[in-house]
C-alpha cells in the first residue's frame, strides 16, 4: 500500500510540475499591449510561419525519419492553404491586412483548428488558450472596424467578413457614357464582330454563360469568362490576375489574337476617328484625344457603374430580418460553418486573394478521370505571371455576387449548376462533405446574393 501511495504521490506531483511548466511557457501576451502587438505574440509562440510561409522555421527533428514525412506533409499543406508572413508583417507594421487572411485567422482561432494538435504537443507554448482566443477575437474585430469599416450593417452584422454593396462608388458620369458605347462598338474588335459585351452581357449577368467565350473567327478562350458586375472590387482582373485595374484589363482583349484580334490600339484608333460624332464628343472629356489610354480608362470609369446593391442578402445585413428566407438565412449560417466567408469576404465576397483549386483533394486528377479532360494553359493559374511553383492552379477567387446567374462554373467553366459547385468546393476546397440538405440550403442563400442593376433585379435573358 506505502509502495502505490509513493507512486500516486509521485504521479500527481509530476503532473503538477508538468501544469505548472505549462502554465509558465503558454502566458498571453500583456493586456496593456496593442492588439496588433498582442496578436502577432501570439501567432509567433503558435508557430505559424513554422508550416505557414515560404520558409518554414523546422524543428531541430523535421529531418528524423518517423517525423519527415508527416512534417514535411503540415509544411507543405499549410503553405497552400494559407501564406502567413504578409498577414504577420501587416501586424508588426500596424499596417492594414488582407481581408481574408484577416478572416482566415479569425476563423482558425474562433474554431480551434490551429495550431494542430502534433505541433502543440511537442510545443507547449503554441497552444491557444481561452484568453489568447479572446484577445486574438478582439484583436481581429479592431482591425476589421479599424481597416474595414462596414457602416452600411446593422450593428448585429458590423463584424461579418462580407459587407453589403454600397449604392455606387465614385465616377466620371461624362467618361463612363463615353465608355458605355465603346463596352459595345464591335469596332474594338479586327473584323468589327466582337465587343466587350459580347462575352459580358449586361442582359446576361455579365457573362455570356459559355464554358469559353468565342471570340473572332470562331476561336474559343481557355478560361471561363468571369462577370463584370461588381468587378471594380476585386483586388485585382483576369483569374491570373495579370491586370492590376480595370482599365489594364479592357486593355486586354482588344489585342488578344483570340477573343478581338487587333494588332495595335491605333487600328482601333483609326476606325473610331472616322466616326466625327464620336470623336467630338470624345475630346469635351479627353482634350487629349483617342489613344489606348484614353479608351480603356472610358471603359473602366463605365465599368464603375456596374455595381449591384440591394440583394436580399445586402438588405438582411443592413437589418431588414424578413429580406431573407428562414432557408436563406440557415444556408448562410452554413455557408459561415464551411467556411466559405474566409476566401468569399469583403463586399464582393470573393475578388481578393488568390487560392489553390483543390485544397483538400486533387480537382485536376478527378476532372481528368470524369471528363477526359487533361491540362491546359488556362489550369496554370497566376504560375503564367509568375512562374512560381507555388502559384500553379491558383486563381483570383471569384465573386458570389450574382452567383445564381453567372453559370457555368469555375476558372474551366466545367460545371453547369450552382448546387453541383458549392458541393465540390466543399469537397476540394474545405475537405468536407456537404449533404443535399445542406447544399440545398446554401443555394438558396446564394440565390439571395442577386442585386439590383439601375435599380431593378438583375435578370438573365438565357434563364427566361
Amino acid at each position: 500500500m506505502k509502495k502505490n501511495a509513493k507512486i500516486l504521490v509521485g504521479a500527481v506531483g509530476i503532473v503538477a510540475v508538468l501544469a505548472i511548466a505549462y502554465r509558465m511557457v503558454n502566458q498571453a501576451p500583456s493586456a496593456d499591449l496593442p492588439a496588433n502587438e498582442q496578436m502577432e505574440q501570439i501567432l509567433t509562440d503558435g508557430g505559424c510561419l513554422a508550416c505557414h510561409s515560404a520558409n518554414p522555421k523546422l524543428p531541430f527533428y523535421a529531418n528524423w525519419p518517423v517525423a519527415k514525412g508527416l512534417i514535411g506533409k503540415h509544411v507543405k499543406d499549410g503553405y497552400a492553404t494559407f501564406d502567413v508572413a504578409p498577414f504577420m508583417a501587416s501586424l508588426r507594421n500596424g499596417s492594414q491586412p488582407n481581408e481574408v487572411d484577416l478572416a482566415k485567422v479569425e476563423q482558425t482561432i474562433a474554431d480551434g483548428s490551429m495550431p494542430l494538435s502534433q505541433y502543440y504537443l511537442v510545443h507547449w507554448g503554441s497552444s491557444i488558450t481561452s484568453t489568447k482566443r479572446e484577445q486574438m477575437l478582439a484583436g481581429v474585430k479592431e482591425m476589421r472596424a479599424k481597416f474595414f469599416p462596414n457602416p452600411l450593417a446593422a450593428p448585429q452584422f458590423a463584424n461579418e467578413t462580407v459587407r453589403p454593396v454600397p449604392d455606387s462608388i465614385p465616377y466620371d458620369a461624362r467618361k463612363a457614357a463615353l465608355g458605355d458605347v465603346l463596352y459595345h462598338d464591335t469596332r474594338l474588335s479586327a473584323d468589327g464582330t466582337i465587343s466587350c459585351a459580347t462575352c459580358h452581357g449586361l442582359n446576361t449577368g455579365g457573362v455570356d454563360n459559355k464554358r469559353y467565350s468565342e471570340g473572332i473567327k470562331g476561336q474559343l478562350g481557355g478560361v471561363n469568362a468571369p462577370t463584370v458586375y461588381n468587378a471594380c472590387f476585386n483586388f485585382v482582373q483576369f483569374w491570373d490576375g495579370r491586370a492590376g485595374t480595370l482599365a489594364e484589363q479592357a486593355g486586354g482583349p482588344p489585342l488578344n489574337p483570340v477573343e478581338m484580334g487587333c494588332k495595335s490600339f491605333d487600328e482601333i484608333v483609326a476606325r473610331l476617328s472616322e466616326d466625327k460624332a464620336f470623336v467630338d464628343s470624345f475630346t469635351v472629356a479627353y482634350p487629349e484625344g483617342l489613344s489606348q489610354a484614353t479608351i480603356t480608362d472610358a471603359i473602366a470609369e463605365f465599368e464603375k457603374t456596374l455595381v449591384t446593391p440591394n440583394s436580399a442578402f445586402d438588405r438582411y445585413l443592413k437589418g431588414d430580418e424578413q429580406a431573407m428566407t428562414a432557408e436563406q438565412i440557415a444556408g448562410y449560417d452554413l455557408f459561415k460553418q464551411y467556411d466559405c466567408a474566409t476566401c468569399h469576404a469583403g463586399v464582393n465576397m470573393g475578388g481578393l486573394t488568390y487560392e489553390l483549386m483543390g485544397q483538400r483533394a486533387n480537382y485536376f486528377e478527378d476532372r481528368e478521370l470524369t471528363q477526359k479532360s487533361g491540362l491546359t494553359d488556362g489550369d496554370n493559374g497566376r504560375w503564367a505571371q509568375t512562374k512560381d511553383e507555388h502559384d500553379r492552379y491558383r486563381f483570383k477567387t471569384p465573386t458570389l455576387r450574382n452567383v445564381a446567374l453567372t453559370y457555368p462554373y469555375y476558372h474551366d467553366g466545367s460545371v453547369q449548376t450552382l448546387n453541383e459547385a458549392i458541393t465540390m468546393m466543399a469537397k476540394y476546397q474545405v475537405g468536407r462533405e456537404m449533404s443535399a440538405a445542406d447544399a440545398q440550403k446554401v443555394e438558396s442563400f446564394l440565390n439571395a446574393l442577386t442585386g439590383e442593376y439601375k435599380g431593378k433585379l438583375l435578370v438573365n435573358d438565357n434563364m427566361k
